[in-house]
């Protein structure tokens, strides 16, 4: 089969390596049908994620090909969504609903030599990783399947923001960030009923427009002191309780934590890079800070039914279709901005 492999100085090739088999008797194989690049994929390709060569790619979904002889919740033929951690489902963290700290859970293309950006991959604990998007495990309409693929990871992140940041009706909501994820918690901060979002930190008018798409009602370009400043006169300085943080550089955490409201909260899931947190500051003003790694499993089934009812269509992130074989100009896209997020089809 054909794989995605990274060698390191933004390099990537695709490979025709040995395909998946059923290793242990709770494995699956999933022949996949799209795929997608991550932002958080894109610090590996700059040199700042796991160590080359290495398999890529964390966000899938496909058709279960085959099952191992204890898999008892997916079978031959039934469609898929791959989140981007595998969890046993079983133990106290995944009945917790935080399946991403599943102590026999782990990522694609780390623990095992499987990865999403290939024709197929094994699925270790199929029946605590695997969710079907229907309960007889048909194949969804093609117009919703990379709306179902975002739930794999990226609309999921955006969506545990919100709820990090406890996100409810009448909310006024800063989003910090104009990326797939900053883009995906606009839209879940208008599901979980915020009045009004404001998109903090987009340069990119592509972006505004499917910002607006997504629910913004303001879009400031600004970054760092002068995006607070804006802020404040846009609140006339109430600021916001509720602030997504999306991107995970310094001046982005700094920049959300100084849009917090006294008695605010800012959910985060921007993986950090370079960050520090300086705790005075959050105690004098009361601001917390929440969230971390998206349990993706958690939030799946509960928001399946937006998608297939087409309440929500987060897929449009996806702006830009690659083959398998395109692989390198889809990173090389989405490193120099011309693309927010590609889809990899397989079919």
């Amino acid at each position: 089969m054909k794989t995605a492999i990274y060698h390191g100085n933004k390099t990537m090739t695709v490979e025709d390596v040995p395909g998946p088999v059923i290793e242990q008797p709770t494995d699956a194989i999933v022949d996949i049908e799209y795929a997608g690049v991550c932002g958080s994929d894109l610090w590996t390709y700059r040199g700042q994620g796991a160590q080359a060569p290495c398999r890529i790619g964390h966000e899938f979904v496909g058709i279960v090909r085959e099952v191992g002889a204890d898999v008892s919740s997916v079978k031959p033929g039934d469609w898929v969504m791959v989140p981007f951690r595998w969890s046993d489902g079983t133990c106290e963290y995944c009945r917790r609903g935080l399946e991403t700290s599943c102590v026999h859970g782990g990522f694609w293309s780390r623990e095992i030599p499987w990865a999403g950006q290939a024709e197929a991959a094994r699925i270790p604990y199929a029946d605590g990783t695997l969710v079907k998007a229907y309960d007889d495990g048909h194949r969804p309409d093609d117009a919703v399947i990379p709306s179902l693929l975002t739930l794999t990871d990226v609309f999921t992140t955006g969506y545990h923001a919100a709820v990090s940041a406890g996100v409810g009706d009448g909310d006024t909501v800063i989003v910090v960030g104009d990326g797939a994820v900053g883009l995906s918690a606009i839209m879940a901060a208008k599901l979980l009923g915020a009045a009004r979002v404001i998109n903090a930190g987009s340069t990119h008018e592509e972006r505004h427009a499917l910002a607006r798409t997504f629910g913004a009602d303001d879009i400031i370009s600004t970054r760092g002191e002068d995006a607070v400043a804006d802020i404040r006169s846009l609140t006339d300085g109430a600021m916001a309780s509720r602030v997504l943080e999306c991107v995970g550089s310094a001046q982005s955490f700094s920049t959300a934590i100084d849009m917090a409201a006294p008695g605010g909260t800012v959910g985060y899931v921007g993986l950090p890079h370079g960050v520090s947190i300086d705790a005075k500051r959050l105690f004098f003003s009361n601001i917390r800070i929440a969230g971390g790694m998206s349990p993706a499993h958690h939030y799946i089934a509960d928001l399946v039914p937006s998608v297939l009812s087409g309440s929500i269509n987060p897929g449009f992130v996806y702006n830009r279709t690659y083959t398998l074989d395109q692989i390198g100009q889809a990173y090389d896209d989405m490193d120099n901005r011309r693309v927010i997020k590609p889809l990899i089809r397989l079919v």
